[in-house]
């Protein structure tokens, strides 16, 4: 009787065992075939900006091509910091496989990033990075590579004495910061000509203001360079109301429409394009390769190009000016 009821036990523990390793693989199995689920935070989806247009763009092809569930969620416009951590603290609470970042602060959201961290959820920045690397993976350009190209071919066209002014967007972000340490590598010993360097927090209005300042401020002012869209094209806007496109070279980083007009119609001089679409388009297949386990780099650089009037219109170029009319630029 004995033997008989020991028999019975390793049986039902045999059958346990048996359970466990069958529920395990139908939960494994059902969660293999859910699809992954990513929120996608950027600075801002206000339509004035083409480059944050095409980077969603290019993110949500991606989550298409690749079967993932992608939830845009964005705060009106760049300045809205306090608007970006209530989203952040929106996305973590639904709890999705990974949340994608594009910081419009230095270090506002690192608390919340701390928390989606501790709950397993990957973290992948976007274009800018906190002051504390707490993702998982970054897909940006190189911003100090960026400024230095920019840098180096604004030092061929203006003089040794020449003066220059620097328009930049966010004072501290890690953009903005990088952009102008590239910048000032690039201009070399050129670099003692930059006579002021001042923030237009991401706003088109702002930065003309401000250039219409330095032109008055600097009468023989002959360059100013912008370090986004938002300062560049400001900028631009101003030096073109005022007939000064043969007097002040107008550089910057980051295109647009009107962008490449202002430089068919003489006013910019260069600009580096960021390839946004691409960015975007990484930034959601890198993190699904990382949650598969399949991926290992954690810095993706999205790559940049120097656009000229000489460049502007190679089909390799134009591929970048002109994104939406072609298709996945990776």
């Amino acid at each position: 009787m004995k033997k008989y009821k020991k028999w019975i036990a390793m049986g039902v523990i045999g059958f346990l065992i048996f359970l466990g390793f069958f529920t395990g693989y139908i939960l494994q199995k059902q969660k293999s075939s859910t699809p992954l689920s990513l929120i996608y935070i950027p600075k801002t989806e206000d339509g004035t900006s083409d480059f944050w247009s095409s980077l969603i763009s290019g993110a949500r092809m991606a989550a298409s091509e690749y079967g993932v569930q992608l939830k845009v969620m964005a705060p009106k416009n760049e300045q809205d910091v306090k608007g970006q951590v209530s989203l952040l603290k929106k996305a973590i609470e639904q709890n999705p496989d990974g949340i994608l970042f594009s910081t419009s602060s230095n270090s506002a959201a690192n608390k919340d990033l701390k928390k989606a961290k501790e709950k397993g959820i990957c973290i992948t920045y976007i274009d800018s990075c906190t002051t504390e690397e707490l993702q998982d993976l970054t897909v940006a350009t190189d911003n100090v590579e960026a400024g230095r190209r920019l840098g180096e071919y604004a030092r061929t066209i203006v003089g040794k004495d020449d003066k220059i002014a620097v328009i930049s967007h966010v004072k501290g972000v890690s953009t903005a910061v990088e952009r102008e340490q590239g910048f000032r590598e690039g201009l070399g010993d050129y670099e003692k000509n930059i006579v002021e360097v001042v923030y237009c927090n991401s706003l088109f209005d702002r930065s003309y203001n401000l250039a219409k300042e330095l032109m008055e401020k600097y009468p023989d002012l002959k360059m100013i360079a912008g370090m986004n869209e938002y300062s560049s094209v400001g900028a631009a806007r101003a030096v073109k109301e005022a007939e000064a496109k043969d007097r002040i070279a107008t550089v910057g980083i980051d295109s647009s429409q009107e962008a490449v007009q202002l430089m068919e119609q003489g006013v910019f001089k260069a600009f580096v394009v960021q390839k946004a679409f691409k960015m975007g388009y990484l930034g959601v297949k890198e993190t699904i390769l990382h949650l598969e386990g399949k991926k290992e780099e954690k810095n993706i650089d999205s790559g940049c190009e120097l656009i000229t009037p000489e460049n502007m219109y190679n089909s390799e170029m134009e591929k970048l000016l002109f994104p939406f009319n072609t298709k996945k630029n990776t």
